[in-house]
């Protein structure tokens, strides 16, 4: 696909690109709604990714074509506004780094991908991040990998929509082979952790759905955190984010029959359960760890609420075999993908098992994608 994506690009543009990278989707197997909460997070970035091929122009223009959309997009530098396009993703990054300084002129870009859309595995951090990382190099910009991360982040906030969490985005740049990485989303330090998981496969069950409701209901949840921290803040004024809280604060400042307490329970167990499941990884107790996957996913569903019938079908089916370590649903919610630790050795019986369960169900084929741990954003 490489060299398709160089030929797109010599047969649109009549010359070769100056630079061609690629930047991953991310899973992330623990920590969910912890990242805008101060809390902790445990990606990794995956053999799955954008491509774009990218020249420089001597003008203002921007000239864009998707692949797989089939679809070209033209604007100039000093006309980047939010759209409703795959465009959006890239006009945003290039917005950030116009607003915080960077000299550049227009360019041409084309772009393909495999990262699966609407599975949870976050293609618009890697579009984002590919862009980041390509314009920084086309133009020797110098910027650090943490400002492309922040470049991404808050292009996804002004130009889509998305009040996200910095994790998609650090996954696609900071991702290691092989190794998970833990994200403090206060400070930014981080720590790389191998992921020493002999003969057992990371397998993505893809819904094949996404409910309407992400989008919406993931700014209602941000909301609900920050009301309970106003609540808790009335008597605790030292407490930012829900990464300061207590279960005792919660307790004793949130209405336990609301709404809101339920997504704050939520979000202060999560961020002490990734702190014990990095523990499990550092003692390769991969089943310990599969079990607090378990639990992540009851308390997405039962507190949080932001699982949905397919998601929850999926991880009940599988919770009392055997060959399956731990599964959760990943991502913001109501639909995507069930993250799966399954021996490897059992993958395709297990999936034949779970498909038939699930076409019968919801008269639905299941998708599936068995992931490797990969580089973060580099040349392709």
């Amino acid at each position: 696909m490489i060299n398709e994506l160089k030929e797109k690009y010599e047969q649109l543009f009549s010359n070769k690109p100056d630079v061609v990278v690629r930047a991953p989707g991310r899973i992330n197997l623990i920590g969910e709604h912890t990242d805008y909460n101060d809390g902790f997070v445990l990606p990794a970035a995956i053999n799955k990714a954008i491509y774009i091929a990218v020249g420089k122009r001597k003008d203002q223009e921007v000239r864009l074509y998707s692949m797989d959309f089939k679809t070209s997009y033209s604007t100039d530098l000093h006309s980047l506004v939010p759209i409703k396009s795959w465009a959006t993703y890239i006009t945003g990054v290039v917005a950030q780094i116009l607003k915080a300084g960077g000299n550049i002129n227009g360019f041409n870009l084309v772009m393909f991908g495999d990262v699966p859309l609407g599975a949870g595995l976050s293609s618009s951090a890697a579009v984002e991040c590919s862009v980041a990382f390509a314009i920084n190099e086309l133009y020797n910009l110098g910027y650090t990998k943490m400002e492309l991360v922040q470049f991404s982040q808050r292009a996804e906030h002004e130009f889509a929509g998305v009040k996200c969490g910095l994790m998609d985005q650090f996954a696609s740049i900071f991702g290691k082979k092989n190794h998970v990485v833990k994200l403090d989303c206060r400070s930014l330090d981080y720590e790389y952790f191998p992921l020493n998981m002999t003969d057992v496969s990371i397998v993505l069950m893809d819904t094949g759905v996404k409910h309407s409701l992400a989008s919406s209901e993931y700014n209602t949840r941000r909301l609900q955190c920050e009301e309970g921290i106003a609540a808790i803040q009335k008597k605790y004024p030292a407490v930012q984010k829900l990464r300061d809280a207590t279960y005792e604060m919660l307790n004793e400042m949130v209405d336990v029959e609301s709404a809101v307490y339920k997504r704050c329970l939520y979000v202060i167990t999560e961020i002490e359960r990734v702190q014990k499941a990095c523990i499990d990884l550092q003692q390769n107790r991969i089943e310990a760890f599969g079990k607090k996957m378990y639990a992540t996913h009851d308390g997405l569903s039962e507190l949080y609420e932001v699982s949905c019938p397919e998601l929850d079908f999926l991880v009940n089916e599988v919770r009392d075999d055997s060959a399956i370590l731990g599964a959760r649903m990943m991502g913001g919610g109501f639909g995507g993908c069930t993250i799966n630790l399954i021996k490897s050795n059992d993958v395709d019986a297990v999936l034949n098992r779970v498909g038939l369960a699930y076409q019968k169900a919801f008269n639905k084929s299941l998708l599936s994608y068995t992931v490797n741990i990969e580089e973060g954003a580099s040349f392709a």
